[in-house]
């Protein structure tokens, strides 16, 4: 749809790629949007609105479920869109797709139904690191309650680094899950996923790999780095809200038991009981959010027209150019330094706080996040309350960047 006849990928030019997302061209506080805040929700190009919307006017009925056209037409698209996602990860199966509403679900997917498949008994280990997100800390938390298991931290340098030596010597042979995040939504790290997995399965211990910052800004194969789990949500990488994927391979998918049960996932039911469908159906209780699972086919078919490797190449040059602006700035101090990083600046600047900076720079219509970003762990591991962040894609430009570093001048002007 989005290749050229010849199927040569799209030039990559910046401004032609921000008229495809109608949200760049709105007028904030009379300026124009400059929207930072992509590690949050990215924006979302005209395929993936039109995808929305030509769903719910011309194609709108339940799935699998009819045998009218309507329905099976509205099957087969959402089907459809799992086989993209399956190439888009370079899965070996469609089967090992699971439509969640997102990272979060993901991951409660996986800890309630490894519980509920007696994977982990009293004294069992979880290993996760020190930047995790609240999604990939809360619900082991929980699962230590129930299970009295053990949770083991990896600890992060001053630069937001793990230590895979360190890491190394937290796995005991009561370690039965490594759940780790891709890339740091608030250090912008790139951790070393595809060690990390190498080392665990050299012990016989699954993997899960949170994805959800990842999967925007790095071409991702479940195949390379051998994740047993991977997660991510539609909402970051151009899609809709409300949707996400659980990648899992077949053999742990098959052994887990349902996260929630209902229809659409059964084979048979009797008042005495139940059997249930094959992966991923197993997984997908109730009527799914069908033009949502659409329109992320939509934005993969997007993403799927440039080369990955040259949108990083943008992204890292961009992330360069407006971290050496911002370090020029008397006062201010970058959080998270790691060699490694996508397109993420956490910052701080003495004596002014995050909130006052994120309230003024949205005067010249800068979108950014203050707070602790869902990482009050990271937070705690700085000595900090909050940070303002900046988060970058690939239709944010460097002229942006200046308009972000001048704002920051001014906020000095009027604090300090």
């Amino acid at each position: 749809m989005f290749e050229t006849i010849q199927g040569t990928k799209r030039k990559f030019d910046v401004e032609a790629i921000r008229k495809d997302f109608p949200m760049l061209r709105r007028i904030i506080n009379n300026k124009p949007l400059v929207y930072l805040d992509n590690a949050a929700t990215s924006q979302k190009p005209q395929a993936v609105i039109d995808a929305l919307t030509n769903y719910y006017t011309y194609d709108n009925a339940n799935v699998h479920r009819g045998i009218y056209f309507l329905s099976e037409h509205a099957t087969q698209q959402h089907e459809n869109a799992r086989l993209k996602i399956k190439e888009f990860l370079n899965a070996i199966s469609a089967a090992e797709i699971v439509f969640v509403r997102g990272t979060t679900e993901a991951i409660n997917l996986v800890a309630e139904s490894l519980c509920r498949s007696n994977m982990f008994k009293d004294g069992d280990e979880i290993i996760i690191t020190n930047m995790e997100h609240h999604a990939n800390i809360v619900p082991w938390q929980q699962l230590k309650e129930r299970k009295k298991i053990s949770i083991k931290i990896i600890p992060i340098s001053d630069a937001g680094e793990i230590d895979l030596e360190i890491y190394k010597n937290l796995i005991s042979a009561k370690t039965k899950l490594v759940s780790v995040v891709h890339v740091s939504n608030t250090l912008g790290t790139i951790n070393p996923v595809k060690e990390i997995i190498s080392i665990a399965h050299s012990k016989g211990i699954p993997v899960m790999v949170d994805g959800a910052q990842a999967v925007p800004h790095i071409k991702i194969d479940v195949q390379d780095i051998d994740a047993d789990f991977y997660v991510f949500s539609g909402h970051k990488v151009f899609g809709p809200t409300g949707i996400g994927v659980l990648y899992g391979k077949t053999k742990y998918l098959e052994m887990m038991q349902p996260y929630q049960t209902g229809g659409g996932m059964i084979r048979t039911v009797t008042f005495e009981n139940t059997t249930f469908d094959d992966v991923p159906r197993k997984f997908e209780a109730g009527t799914p959010n069908i033009a949502g699972g659409i329109a992320l086919g939509a934005a993969v078919d997007y993403l799927n027209q440039f080369d990955r490797y040259e949108l990083a190449d943008y992204e890292n040059n961009l992330l360069k150019y407006a971290q050496e602006k911002l370090s020029s700035i008397d006062g201010l101090k970058i959080i998270g330094n790691a060699e490694k990083k996508a397109a993420v600046i956490s910052f701080i600047i003495e004596g002014i706080h995050p909130y006052d900076i994120g309230t003024i720079i949205d005067t010249d219509g800068i979108a950014v996040r203050t707070g602790h970003h869902c990482t009050q762990p990271i937070m705690k591991r700085y000595n900090l309350s909050a940070t303002s962040r900046a988060s970058f894609a690939f239709y944010n430009t460097f002229d942006e960047a200046d308009v972000l570093f001048k704002s920051i001048l001014k906020v000095k002007e009027i604090f300090l």
